[in-house]
């Protein structure tokens, strides 16, 4: 759902009494739709999340660490020069609309006190965040030109003027009496005609007004008795009670586990299914609501340009496959050729020049004749050369067509494994250890590290029940390292049988280890792969075998390695095993 101005409101007020008088400490821009300040008061440390992002724009408090881009994106750079030390002085709404002002005052390059205002403008697609001085933008986070809109542009030096209202009235600021009037000029469901004609509230409050009033009961608006009339003006009423006293953060989850709503009282329109759940702070509602969703969505933001890359190469190398496969098939037809140069050569005497083509007896098919096609520009001599000059190229680019199909069949396998990694990569960290593996492979030519090296990320760790510690890679350099070098003979190494997925490894301390562990770590294997869907129930084929079975050959790309000797069982994962895996672990 979409923050409505009546919670955004509550959400202000409660930032105003919270961060009034604190002073921006750092500046951070995680992904090109979000701003994160840090603020501090004498006895607080608290960050500002500010979200232009169409699905998720909001304004609240976040305890969420962010991983930052290594350099910061120019709007980020503007804000650290004219926001960093600055103390906010006022956060305020404006009436009825989305939009919250947050006043600073801060020190300009020549030393002088000046008023910045921050815009967040949470409506939508349409989402921004505009920087003010003196009325005038000094930019804005998503620049609107006349190209894009001919009503209102966002570009620095500008005179900033507020988006046009609703000619609807705010919810909050009329009278019960009138909304309902307005509402039952509308042939529509009772709530959906109340969302026509109100503004400043979402579909919810519009739904649960209906509810209260009508315990559910599917009626229009235009046909609604005095006494329904009245009945609905109650429960406006009472809504706006709940909203002068302060609100109660209240958020909605359905049986699946979804998180489907959010408002500032508590529901009564959902089923006893629903679980309704209420937040000590609207704050703390809009993060703890958003917090998965957008945790998601800035990793795919991140590694979109990396997958689409990898995409690219894995569908190239796909095609080059085929083409090459195609090309095999017809110089399987090459016999063909050999054939025609030796009837050719035998029945010359037969042949003139400025024949197009010729018919002679086949004597490997007795008592059957074959029309042998000629190339006008040759004598018959020189058409029975080129037809074995062209028997042999086909046979020769049959042989290296072979070793070139078994390198394209590798290189599809390590491609997937690729693209399995970026899809699952934790972080920016991860994405960046995929980077700098497609570089080292060729892949990639303009993939640049950072100059302060970052520290390689660890195997994820986990402790058996039985007490063995299990490692598993999380791409194809950690894959090799693992079990190359960390691993060592009567480790067992466990993988999913052809498909793209992270070693793991059990380490024995040369001990014997139970069967147990040996089903909890085929599980792992089968979780941190390609094959591992949520909730499925299928029966997964996992190699495992002694990790002095394992070589790599030469030449071999990162991750793919080989093994004979080998045993496969099969394993349906539990989704919850990682967590208890995990668990021990810090036992």
């Amino acid at each position: 759902m979409a923050l409505d101005a009546a919670t955004l409101a509550l959400t202000a007020a409660e930032l105003k009494t919270t961060l009034t008088d604190a002073k921006i400490a750092k500046l951070f821009e995680p992904t090109r739709d979000e701003l994160v300040i840090t603020l501090r008061t004498r006895t607080e440390t608290d960050s500002l999340l500010l979200s232009a992002r169409s699905g998720s724009a909001r304004v609240c408090l976040t305890e969420e660490s962010f991983e930052n881009p290594e350099t910061p994106p120019s709007f980020c750079m503007l804000m650290r020069k004219h926001l960093t030390g600055g103390r906010l002085l006022d956060v305020r709404m404006e009436p009825g609309d989305r939009i919250v002002y947050f006043e600073f005052q801060c020190t300009n390059e020549m030393g002088d006190l000046v008023r910045n205002i921050l815009c967040a403008e949470l409506m939508g697609r349409y989402s921004n965040l505009v920087l003010v001085q003196n009325g005038r933008i000094i930019d804005a986070l998503k620049r609107v030109d006349f190209e894009d809109s001919d009503v209102r542009q966002l570009l620095p030096g500008l005179p900033y003027t507020t988006p046009p209202k609703p000619a609807r009235p705010d919810f909050l600021a009329v009278s019960s009496a009138s909304i309902v009037a307005a509402a039952c000029q509308r042939g529509l469901p009772v709530a959906d005609a109340l969302n026509k004609t109100v503004a400043g509230v979402g579909p919810v409050v519009c739904r649960e007004a209906a509810w209260r009033a009508f315990d559910g009961e599917h009626l229009l608006a235009n046909e609604l008795t005095e006494a329904q009339k009245v009945r609905l003006m109650a429960a406006i009423d009472e809504l706006k009670e709940i909203y002068d006293a302060g609100g109660c953060p209240c958020s909605v989850t359905a049986p699946d586990g979804k998180p489907v709503e959010y408002t500032f009282f508590r529901p009564q329109q959902y089923g006893e299914k629903y679980l309704i759940k209420e937040w000590p702070s609207f704050n703390a509602m809009l993060e703890g609501y958003y917090a998965e969703k957008d945790r998601a969505e800035r990793l795919r933001t991140k590694s979109k340009e990396l997958h689409k890359a990898v995409h690219n190469m894995y569908e190239r190398a796909v095609r080059k496959q085929a083409a090459r496969q195609e090309e095999l098939a017809a110089s399987g037809r090459s016999e063909k050729l050999r054939l025609y140069g030796e009837l050719l050569s035998a029945n010359l005497y037969l042949a003139e020049k400025g024949m197009k083509s010729i018919t002679v007896p086949n004597w490997y098919d007795e008592g059957k004749e074959v029309t042998i096609p000629l190339d006008l520009r040759f004598s018959p001599s020189q058409n029975a050369q080129n037809f074995f000059k062209n028997y042999k190229k086909k046979q020769t680019a049959a042989r290296m067509l072979v070793d070139l199909l078994a390198e394209g069949e590798k290189e599809i396998a390590y491609l997937e494994t690729v693209l399995y990694e970026v899809e699952t990569a934790s972080g920016e960290a991860a994405l960046n250890e995929i980077r700098a593996e497609l570089k080292s492979q060729g892949y990639l030519k303009y993939y640049k590290q950072r100059d302060k090296r970052q520290k390689p990320a660890d195997f994820l760790r986990f402790t058996s029940s039985d007490g063995f510690e299990i490692l598993v890679g999380r791409n194809n350099a950690q894959n090799d390292k693992l079990t190359l070098h960390t691993a060592r003979g009567k480790d067992l190494w466990f993988h999913v049988q052809k498909a793209p997925g992270s070693h793991v490894v059990v380490m024995s301390r040369g001990e014997d280890i139970p069967d147990t562990t040996r089903q909890e770590a085929a599980e792992l294997a089968v979780v941190y792969s390609s094959t591992f869907k949520a909730g499925a129930a299928a029966k997964v084929a996992v190699d495992t075998t002694e990790v002095k079975n394992i070589w790599k050959a030469n030449g071999a790309k990162p991750g793919m390695v080989l093994y004979e000797v080998y045993t496969t069982v099969y394993v349906t994962p539990r989704e919850k095993l990682p967590d208890e895996l995990k668990a021990n672990a810090k036992k």
